[in-house]
């Protein structure tokens, strides 16, 4: 096995795109973010909350899983998620993100 990158932040659900980069979504860093096949890192898009799932949809948008995110405790020398909820959580929600533009849409937060 040969290491790509160092320093992603909980790095989740990652999705190998045409172009040989990966997308995956970093919780603790709360956005989608681009692996290059050499190893360069690009944040695409701030989600927010704890973005924790990725999955490219037939519109070509990536559609996020947002669990809302969490508050981060020091365990040596990793962080983890702890038990209490950020002062900004709002729920979790289902997000789509324009891989051209970045831009992030809340499709839904509840429901019935």
């Amino acid at each position: 096995m040969k290491e790509i990158c160092r320093g992603l932040l909980f790095p989740e659900g990652p999705v190998a795109m045409p172009d040989g980069s990966v997308l995956l979504v970093e919780i603790e860093r709360k956005t989608l973010t681009r692996v290059d096949p050499d190893g360069k890192k690009t944040i695409v898009a701030d989600c927010g909350g704890g973005p924790n799932g990725a999955a490219l949809g037939p519109d070509g948008k990536m559609y996020i899983c947002n669990n809302g995110g969490f508050v981060w405790t020091k365990t040596g020398p990793f962080n983890r998620p702890g038990e209490a909820l950020p002062d900004d959580y709002e729920g979790g929600s289902i997000q789509t993100v324009d891989l051209k533009s970045g831009d992030v849409n809340t499709l839904y937060r509840e429901c019935n």
